[in-house]
């Protein structure tokens, strides 16, 4: 992170953020752990990685982060305000600064409604344009994410994915708001569509003064975009780092074991990274283990990761002595981004 960014004032944190979902059918004591505990700041025009392995809880707390979802216990604060509990009312002018990017871009956009009625769609419930004012600046924003104003009257089904990607951040960019949460935003499109959005992404950020909390389980991906980086485990945070140190030097072995499968395209360097074999099955959100979660299939794991008291050894969450986990990249590599 540059020494701006870690000046600049803090824009959303969260506080010990709670997510827990009852399972239907199932006795009251039976909840599905979704998020647990979770805590993290991001501080204005920064971007902030987060990645997992999919079912980890990444999209329900980008979901409470929104309130799309009402958190079960913690603390939401953006730009100095608490939303944790604020009502609907209240809470509508706090969207217009928060918005989403959702990652499948063909659910996302009701098929019914022209490309304009779906970007114009904020101004509408905000009311801050009409008439031939919310034409002009829907076309204005078609053009800015890179999509032709004359099909403004077109409907979503004669657009191809990257497209229909470019209208939901359209979408998200309308009422210039100062945090935006990429959900997995790339991750349903081709590998080629994948470099233009994010350069779009990057391009708007610089321009507008955005902030992102950009949602990935392609560790390469987040890499390109990300000024630092959490990894998140089964609900819970289990490393966070500026996105630099994370790669050269991880911590946690569930980091360095998500880095050794990244693909290389030099068949050298990969040849000689240590390659991390993860054994074993995701311990069941509803009754997660003690103490660290990874420690089920963790192969460095010692009687003391059992014990709830989360220690240093790999996280860094308390201070200390931190042995670093093996990183996954040779001595004097990259990871070839």
């Amino acid at each position: 992170m540059t020494a701006d960014l870690q000046s600049a004032p803090v824009l959303l944190e969260a506080r010990n953020v709670v997510k827990e979902f009852p399972i239907r059918g199932g006795s009251r004591e039976q909840r599905v752990q979704a998020v647990t505990d979770v805590s993290f700041e991001i501080r204005r025009g920064e971007t902030v990685g987060l990645v997992g392995e999919t079912g980890c809880g990444k999209s329900t707390l980008a979901r409470c982060v929104t309130r799309l979802h009402e958190l079960t216990s913690g603390t939401i604060i953006f730009d100095g305000q608490d939303i944790s509990t604020l009502g609907r009312g209240r809470l509508r002018p706090v969207r217009r600064d928060l918005q989403m990017i959702f990652q499948d871009p063909y659910s996302s956009l009701n098929p019914r409604r022209t490309v304009g009625s779906i970007i114009g769609e904020p101004f509408a419930i905000h009311r801050v344009a009409d008439g031939r004012e919310r034409k002009r600046r829907v076309q204005e924003l078609m053009e800015v994410v890179g999509l032709n104003p004359e099909h403004y009257n077109r409907f979503p089904a004669a657009f191809s994915g990257g497209q229909r990607q470019r209208i939901g951040v359209a979408r998200a960019l309308a009422l210039r708001p100062k945090l935006i949460v990429c959900d997995e935003p790339v991750s349903a499109l081709d590998v080629s569509i994948q470099a233009q959005i994010i350069n779009l992404l990057k391009d708007l950020q610089n321009d507008f003064d955005l902030t992102y909390l950009f949602i990935a389980h392609n560790m390469a991906v987040v890499e390109q975009v990300s000024h630092r980086v959490m990894v998140m485990y089964l609900g819970q945070i289990a490393e966070m780092a500026p996105r630099d140190q994370l790669y050269a030097r991880p911590r946690h072995p569930y980091t360095a074991a998500l880095l050794s499968a990244v693909p290389i395209p030099d068949p050298d360097v990969s040849d000689r990274r240590h390659q991390i074999v993860l054994t074993g099955d995701i311990p069941s959100p509803v009754a997660p283990p003690p103490g660290c979660r990874f420690h089920t299939r963790c192969p460095r794991a010692e009687p003391r990761c059992r014990t709830p008291r989360r220690c240093s050894r790999c996280s860094g969450t308390r201070p200390g002595t931190v042995r670093p986990a093996m990183s996954p990249w040779p001595t004097g590599s990259s990871s070839g981004s």
